[in-house]
């Protein structure tokens, strides 16, 4: 990398806190990376955020055009303390990691023997057509942006992607996106980049971790609250103006904590809404309005959009997190996202790496016949997927490669759900699945240039003959 090149590279560390709260130990966070757009200068040096999240967010360049900055990788941090990974590419070493099997199959594989999901008036198959796409099972990725969004690496495999999803983190006036590019214009570089490329945009909302996860003051304090509404709000205009449709999934973890504190309840968890959203005045200011307001915006301000929340497999039990995300606006949405594992499990086997010091066993059995398997996890998916009547998409898989060998290196650690899901789409739809979006969610992790061509291959033979949904 040259200096000028390297002058035009910003880099935003987002610290995720680990979720401490969870009795189990082997839960998920998510590594956050928003990227802002450089417009020709880079901005200043990064913002540190308060609060026990701690991560920072980058000031974004001049906004004049231009193409996104790579993402840097947040961090797993453990009781309560912060691990930023270092920032700069998550894209490791341009070396070929070795592979024990290549997840190249077109994606027909066995049945699990479930029936067909039941998702009410919101089908995988009518999301899919109001996306605009054909009614198959969509495949996308993110967390994988570049100085040139025309080498963003969903856009270098020579198939044309479904979804490719970016983080949109921090507030306005502290280093989040809306600073990145002029009047929040960063929505819409990555819009109009993936437009170009025939894949609809995806963004994973991170606002509400802007001074730490799962921190309920932010929600009754006036100022932390003016600049979320104002992100909401000017997220959903930029939106708007691209005028197409586009992805919006809110807030990853966040219900899951707030499910957690409150037993359930969103009415024993106050926040700010009426003085802030004129649209959202008859809502009740607590998590349920919160949820119910974020769709309102949604639904008035940008009518192409597609919404949804996420549900965490660690907050409870699958009926009572469909309770808990009904009673929050998840009735009202259009999909709901899960997540498998945010990172490779064998980064948490090797328990070198700072990013992955969780306990617990991650890589599943793909014989479906020892715990943890692949099937468990789709009967708690499709529990999600059938009570909230949404259509599923799984975000953020890790790319690793399956091995007989436990952990693996920077760069190489194993996995095996890409092997698996490609090779048993069929049972993901079974379980009401609308789609799959793959990404790194810490530093250090496989990816598609450290994969052995694993994640190219499986992508390249699907779109040859891809899934229909029912």
């Amino acid at each position: 990398m040259t200096n000028d090149w390297a002058r035009r590279w910003l880099l935003v560390i987002w610290g995720v806190s680990a979720l401490a709260s969870c009795s189990s130990g082997d839960d998920d966070s998510d590594g956050a990376a928003g990227m802002p757009a450089a417009g020709g200068t880079s901005g200043g040096s990064a913002g540190t955020s308060g609060g026990g999240g701690g991560g920072s967010a980058g000031k974004g360049g001049s906004g004049s055009g231009g193409s996104s900055a790579k993402a840097g990788t947040g961090g797993d941090a453990q009781g309560g303390t912060d691990s930023g990974a270092t920032g700069g590419s998550t894209s490791g070493s341009s070396g070929k990691g070795g592979s024990s099997g290549k997840g190249g199959s077109s994606g027909k594989g066995g049945s699990s023997g479930k029936g067909g999901s039941s998702t009410g008036s919101s089908s995988a198959a009518e999301v899919a057509t109001k996306l605009g796409r054909e009614a198959n099972f969509l495949i996308g990725m993110g967390n994988d942006l570049n100085n040139d969004n025309d080498q963003d690496g969903a856009y270098t495999l020579g198939v044309t992607m479904d979804m490719h999803y970016a983080y949109l983190v921090g507030l306005p006036g502290e280093g989040g996106w809306p600073d990145w590019n002029a009047d929040g214009s960063f929505v819409n570089i990555l819009a109009d980049s993936a437009d170009a490329h025939g894949t609809t945009p995806m963004y994973t909302v991170y606002g509400m971790a802007a001074h730490g996860e799962g921190n309920p003051a932010v929600l009754t304090d006036p100022d932390y609250m003016t600049k979320y509404w104002a992100q909401e709000r000017l997220m959903y205009e930029r939106l708007a103006i691209f005028g197409k449709p586009a992805i919006v999934h809110h807030e990853p973890d966040f219900w899951g904590f707030y499910q957690q504190q409150t037993g359930g309840d969103p009415a024993k968890q106050q926040v700010l809404i009426h003085d802030y959203v004129a649209e959202c005045a008859d809502e009740p200011e607590d998590l349920s309005g919160l949820g119910h307001c974020i769709v309102k915006l949604s639904r008035s301000i940008a009518p192409k959009v597609i919404v949804g929340f996420h549900a965490s497999e660690w907050a409870g039990s699958p009926s009572d997190t469909v309770k808990f995300l009904n009673a929050c606006g998840a009735d009202q949405s259009d999909f709901i996202a899960i997540d498998m594992l945010d990172r490779d499990a064998g980064c948490f086997e090797a328990a070198k790496d700072p990013n992955c010091m969780r306990g617990g066993t991650f890589y599943w059995d793909e014989t479906n016949q020892t715990s943890p398997n692949f099937h468990e996890f789709l009967d708690y998916s499709q529990q999600i997927g059938d009570g909230l009547k949404k259509p599923i998409i799984w975000w953020q898989i890790p790319f690793g490669v399956p091995s007989d060998t436990p952990g693996g290196t920077a760069g190489h650690y194993r996995d095996n759900r890409v092997h698996y899901i490609f090779s048993h789409i069929d049972e993901f739809i079974d379980a009401g699945g609308l789609g799959t979006a793959f990404g790194t969610g810490a530093g250090n992790q496989t990816d598609i240039t450290t994969d052995g061509g694993q994640f190219q291959d499986a992508v390249t033979a699907y779109f040859a003959d891809p899934a229909p949904l029912p």
